[in-house]
């Protein structure tokens, strides 16, 4: 009898074991992979905490994201729609968890703060929790190094400005000015009339406001020139051939603003995406990662996180980056052509010329006032 026993408990052993081993895997693998369905709910609760003034949430998670290089071309657009970036999403929840003190509890009452569906919030702290569950130390030392610099949240933004809010945007802004001009205009004249040998005391008008749209995430959107001159006018639109860096016509490229510090190209590159290059300064457009050209070098190295190599000055490709060593830049279609605007010195300036590559963090730069001569942003379509 006891052998009988014996036999069936080891049978419901082996049952058991059998069943363990088909769902443990599922188990896992549930773990590791989020629904498209919890992962739209977590991009949207993000979203619109976003657009609220002074979101502690978002306003932490923006700021991680910018200064880590995984804001993408621009960081309200990221934030806006992280289910479209698998990689700012998952850092988004990296540096939620962060700001949760790497802790899975808080973690879940800050996920329901932000009003997340009841069947999202479990699946998002158990993936949270064990994809970091190494980096514990790691990131709370981060967390310590980021609020000694931090300066709280920069929140109540407006989603990503389309075309169509980009040409609304720029028309206004056309008739406010003719309208000021005309007013400017019209008090000239009225003052003209009534100077019977005075001094003339009309107040002048006050310049309108430029409220015109600076952004430049909806330059990625666009395909035709027509749409360009849609955005901003047929009199701040104007076409050109495009010079690559060896000086060789390389297609056309579009110039919005000409001849003003806002100038600005664009050169579509067919399924490659467009290009979009700043070097003029200083200008208004709000621009990716927040470089722009005339930023100076230790600029460039902060936001890479890492020094840098570039060619040398007055060589072949002179002053390109040609490595960003594995920094926030590496791998973002980012060129950028440096300048010395301090090269009286032969001594100090011979020091980076020639045919050789240098470290951004080289001493004799430092002198020699190096800035971005241009850099250009390219996005896929």
């Amino acid at each position: 009898m006891l052998s009988v026993f014996k036999m069936i408990n080891t049978a419901h052993m082996k049952r058991f074991f059998i069943l363990a081993a088909l769902f443990v895997p599922v188990m896992l693998s549930a773990q590791a992979k989020l629904s498209q369905t919890v992962i739209n709910d977590f991009s949207a609760r993000v979203a619109a905490h976003y657009q609220l003034p002074h979101d502690s949430i978002t306003g932490y998670i923006a700021e991680q994201l910018t200064r880590s290089g995984n804001a993408g071309l621009d960081i309200d657009s990221t934030v806006f729609d992280l289910k479209k970036d698998p990689v700012a999403l998952d850092a988004a929840l990296k540096y939620l968890y962060q700001y949760s003190d790497c802790n899975r509890q808080r973690f879940i009452a800050n996920l329901r703060s932000m009003n997340l569906e009841t069947n999202s919030v479990f699946p998002l702290a158990t993936y949270t929790a064990n994809k970091y569950k190494n980096d514990t130390k790691a990131l709370l030392d981060d967390k310590k190094d980021f609020l000694a610099t931090y300066t709280g949240p920069v929140t109540g933004k407006k989603p990503p400005a389309s075309i169509a809010d980009v040409a609304a945007a720029n028309q206004a802004a056309a008739v406010a000015e003719s309208n000021a001009n005309a007013a400017s205009e019209s008090n000239t004249a009225a003052a003209g009339n009534t100077n019977t040998g005075t001094e003339n005391t009309a107040n002048p008008a006050t310049p309108a406001t430029d409220t015109r749209n600076w952004e430049v995430r909806p330059l990625f959107q666009v395909r035709t020139p027509e749409q360009l001159v849609e955005m901003y006018g047929a009199n701040n639109v104007t076409q050109h051939d495009a010079i690559n860096l060896a000086g060789d016509k390389d297609g056309e490229a579009y110039v919005i603003y000409p001849d003003t510090d806002n100038e600005l190209e664009v050169q579509f590159d067919g399924e490659n995406g467009n290009i979009v290059t700043f070097s003029h300064y200083p200008s208004k457009w709000k621009s990716p990662y927040g470089i722009k050209a005339g930023d100076p070098l230790d600029k460039l190295a902060k936001v890479n996180g890492r020094p840098f190599k570039f060619n040398a000055f007055e060589w072949t490709n002179g002053g390109t980056v040609s490595s960003w060593n594995g920094g926030a830049l590496e791998g973002k279609s980012v060129i950028v052509v440096l300048k010395a605007n301090n090269t009286g010195d032969p001594k100090q300036y011979d020091q980076v010329t020639g045919d050789k590559t240098l470290r951004s963090d080289l001493p004799a730069l430092k002198k020699l006032d190096v800035v971005i001569e241009s850099i250009a942003f390219k996005a896929a379509n």
